[in-house]
C-alpha cells in the first residue's frame, strides 16, 4: 500500500529535523527530499510548525508502539528497562552521528524558545512515565520515579558524549554498565 504524500511529508522532515535539525531544514529542503512540488507541499502544510506537530505526533505514535512491544516482548520489568537501555545500542550508528533524536529536538526546540518545546518533551515524558511504571513492578514503590529520571538523563549523557566523541566502545561499555547498576538495584530493593 502507497504511503499517503501528508505522511510521506512527515517521515521525511522527521528524519531531515533528526539529521539536519529543525531550524536548518527548509520546505525546498522537504519537498525535495519527498519528491513533490512546493505547491503540492502547501496543500499539505501551511507552516513549518505544522510540520513540526506532525513529526512530534509521529514520533509519539512510534514510541508508544515500540513501548507496548517492550511490555509484550519483555519476561518482566527489568528485561523491559534492559531493552530501553540497549535501544543505545540498536540506534548506535544514529546516535553516533546526530545524537538522541528525541533529546536533539527538545534541546533545538529550547534554545528557539519555540512553542513546541514542551509537546516534544512530551516524549522524554513517555519514557519516564514507562520506566517508572517498570520500576514500580520490581517493587521500588516511591523510588520508582527518580530511578527512571536517573537511567533516563544517564541515557540522555551516553548519547551526546558518543555523539561528541563519535565512540562506539564508549557507548557499548556504558550500556553495560547501566545494565549492571540496574542488576544491583534490583538485588537491593529489598533494603530501601
Amino acid at each position: 500500500m502507497a504511503i499517503a504524500t501528508r505522511d510521506r511529508i512527515i517521515e521525511t522532515a522527521d528524519i531531515l529535523f533528526y539529521q539536519q535539525g529543525f531550524e536548518a531544514t527548509s520546505f525546498a529542503d522537504i519537498a525535495l527530499a519527498v519528491g513533490i512540488s512546493r505547491g503540492n507541499f502547501y496543500h499539505h502544510f501551511k507552516t513549518k510548525d505544522d510540520i513540526l506537530d506532525g513529526v512530534i505526533n509521529h514520533r509519539l505514535a512510534n514510541t508508544e508502539q515500540m513501548l507496548d512491544r517492550w511490555e509484550i516482548e519483555g519476561d518482566d520489568p527489568a528485561d523491559r528497562i534492559r531493552s530501553f537501555i540497549h535501544i543505545l545500542i540498536v540506534n548506535g550508528e544514529k546516535i553516533r552521528k546526530f545524537g538522541c533524536p528525541v533529546g536533539a529536538l527538545s534541546s533545538e526546540l529550547a534554545k528557539l524558545n519555540h512553542a513546541a518545546q514542551s509537546d516534544a518533551a512530551s516524549l522524554f515524558t513517555l519514557f519516564r512515565s514507562w520506566l517508572s511504571r517498570q520500576f514500580e513492578r520490581l517493587g521500588f514503590a516511591g523510588r520508582s520515579d527518580f530511578l527512571a529520571m536517573h537511567i533516563l538523563g544517564r541515557s540522555q549523557g551516553v548519547a551526546t558524549l558518543a555523539n561528541a566523541f563519535n565512540d562506539d566502545a564508549f557507548l557499548r561499555s556504558e550500556v553495560e554498565l547501566m545494565c549492571l547498576w540496574l542488576d544491583e538495584q534490583i538485588a537491593s530493593v529489598g533494603k530501601y
